[in-house]
């Protein structure tokens, strides 16, 4: 009997609808390198018939870090754009950068305003930086998203040293090792995703 044989089996098992996923680009610092591995992800998941795919794109988001019960006119209409497509979503890929041993303060914002769109879905993560990758914003972003009752999946995609991992046309150099770790990762999250949203249809969430 192999154990591992059996998990491998079950992750790659067809789910019973594609998986709406919300990739969601982090950072919006001038000069970012974020749209690069974006458009590297995406390409991973055109490949793929068992997602359906959004962008939330923090360069593009309004959103204050001053929280309020009551925004302003403005933010209610960034807010707009944005709530359906995280309401909607079965599950979320997660873009961030490190900064400074973190995550950026746009996509802390972003997770800030919103509170039942993250609840009971499963979130993956793509880093990228210089030595570590952006793992320990990573890490910083597990406790986040459990704290509102979001599943994070085991295993991520890292990019150390990105900038000098994809060529001037954003072709990775060396596609090998990050496309298999892609698949990994979004194996992991439509088994979640299609189990969570299983297990919503039989009985909400009341965590």
């Amino acid at each position: 009997m192999n154990p591992t044989a059996d998990v491998s089996a079950s992750l790659n098992a067809p789910v019973s609808a594609p998986v709406k996923v919300v990739v969601i680009i982090g950072s919006n610092r001038e000069g970012r390198f974020g749209p690069v591995v974006a458009d590297w992800l995406l390409g991973r998941l055109r490949e793929r018939d068992d997602y359906t795919t959004e962008v939330v794109d923090m360069a593009d988001a309004g959103l204050p870090t001053a929280l309020s019960y009551s925004p302003a006119p403005e933010v209610t209409a960034e807010l707009a754009k944005i709530t359906p497509k995280l309401a909607a979503a079965d599950a979320f890929v997660v873009l961030t950068p490190e900064y400074n041993h973190s995550y950026p303060a746009s996509l802390k914002a972003l997770i800030d305003w919103h509170y039942e769109e993250w609840r009971a879905k499963p979130v993956g993560f793509v880093s990228y930086g210089g030595v570590s990758g952006g793992l320990r914003a990573v890490e910083h972003l597990r406790q986040v998203f459990a704290e509102l009752h979001a599943v994070t999946v085991r295993d991520t995609v890292s990019f150390h040293n990105a900038g000098a991992s994809f060529d001037d046309e954003g072709r990775h150099r060396d596609p090998a090792a990050p496309d298999a770790a892609a698949k990994v990762m979004l194996d992991q999250l439509a088994w979640w995703a299609s189990a969570l949203r299983e297990a919503k249809a039989v009985r909400p969430y009341g965590g």
